[in-house]
């Protein structure tokens, strides 16, 4: 397979502007890089807050995506690469089973013109990379390009903002978390249906999921111990009554960890509010939304996601907001997170991908332009946004 000097990507070309299709060179990789052609990808919420609300942007035109799924055509693994060269410990015996031709997936940072991913080649570190595991019955790289970003962001989320322990390997009989009380509000989000997958394969049992009633018994099935309805008015004071009946963690909060996967001003942090108490952490997805995106209409983000307008915590809570693009500052999960412990998981059966709604459109970027739309809307509920790049099929 022969990649073209140029091809085409999808930018935001200026402030608040539609996406528009940029040729944009394909460059070779450097030394642990891959140079992969890209066969799917899928949208998410961050997409639409680039468009529609310019944020953090630093320079335009600027390269959205954040997930591929695609094959490798060129790959560049350089042994003599070490850690005090590159700051990266690159784990060479897994990194050769990497291969021209294989099929792959990875998470990585918009933005970037080598790597963001709604283009038809990407040029990607090896660390960003996983493998598709040999074996895996009844889905492909279609439904593998749901899982990187958002499993990266549940690792993310419970290690770095709560202080979850999630060892790896994980140790024969590991139960640290048996017990304790997490309540991930948004469970049917993708987010949240990773959040719960891998609270459940740490030993977390008591998971307390809160979403749309028809997602309850995918959830229950994924982990969770009991569920409740966002949508029931009398919510909070439905989870403080069996809060009650379960009594309390001992001398700390009834809930000690929050997983807030929507970042809601008014659908999530303020009934949140209401119920974590002092001693409880509480992370929540950035931005903070006071006003959502809508036809015509921008969005408002909080500047500061520990004091939104209207949300008062109790004294005591701990607010913090996950940053997944930050995910490498953890060197271990770095190195060994997108190719070794995604893969494994997921062979092992252990992490189930999303559902997958096809976004249909004549060209790259009509498909673009639908899956934005469909964000919009807010039609995506218990299933990721995935659409075709490159016309082939893998």
């Amino acid at each position: 397979m022969t990649a073209p000097k140029t091809h085409p990507s999808i930018v935001l070309p200026s402030p608040f502007a539609p996406p528009t299709l940029l040729q944009t060179p394909t460059h070779a990789p450097n030394p642990n890089e891959a140079l992969i052609k890209v066969t799917w990808t899928c949208s998410t919420p961050l997409d639409l807050h680039r468009a529609a609300g310019n944020l953090a942007i630093p320079s335009f035109p600027f390269h959205l995506g954040t997930a591929f799924a695609g094959t490798i055509v060129t790959l560049w693994l350089s042994p003599s690469l070490s850690s005090s060269s590159s700051g990266l410990n690159i784990n060479h015996e897994l990194h050769e089973t990497l291969k021209e031709g294989d099929r792959v997936f990875g998470f990585v940072s918009d933005g970037n013109p080598r790597e963001a991913a709604f283009q038809t080649y990407v040029t990607v570190p090896v660390h960003k990379i996983s493998k598709l595991p040999q074996g895996i019955v009844g889905w492909g790289l279609r439904e593998a390009v749901t899982v990187p970003a958002n499993l990266v962001t549940a690792f993310h989320c419970l290690s770095a903002d709560l202080g979850i322990r999630l060892p790896w390997p994980k140790p024969r009989g590991f139960k640290s978390g048996e017990g304790k009380k997490v309540l991930v509000w948004g469970g049917g989000s993708s987010v949240g249906l990773y959040v719960i997958q891998v609270l459940k394969y740490w030993g977390y049992d008591h998971v307390i999921a809160v979403a749309s009633g028809k997602h309850h018994g995918e959830l229950r099935r994924l982990g969770a111990r009991v569920c409740f309805d966002y949508r029931n008015s009398g919510v909070v004071g439905e989870i403080g009554r069996y809060l009650d009946r379960e009594g309390g963690q001992g001398a700390g909060p009834r809930i000690p960890y929050f997983v807030d996967c929507i970042g809601s001003r008014d659908g999530t942090l303020k009934p949140l509010s209401k119920i974590a108490e002092r001693g409880s952490k509480v992370a929540v997805m950035l931005p903070v939304i006071e006003v959502p995106a809508a036809e015509g209409r921008r969005p408002v983000f909080a500047a500061d996601e520990k004091h939104v307008e209207g949300v008062v915590w109790q004294e005591g809570v701990e607010v913090m907001g996950v940053r997944t693009l930050n995910y490498e500052e953890n060197g271990f999960y770095r190195d060994k997170l997108q190719p070794e412990i995604i893969p494994a998981l997921l062979a092992q059966g252990a992490i189930q991908p999303n559902r997958t709604r096809i976004v249909e459109g004549a060209t790259l970027l009509e498909r673009a332009q639908n899956a934005l739309q469909l964000l919009r809307d807010q039609v995506p509920s218990g299933e990721r946004l995935v659409w075709k790049v490159s016309e082939e099929e893998q």
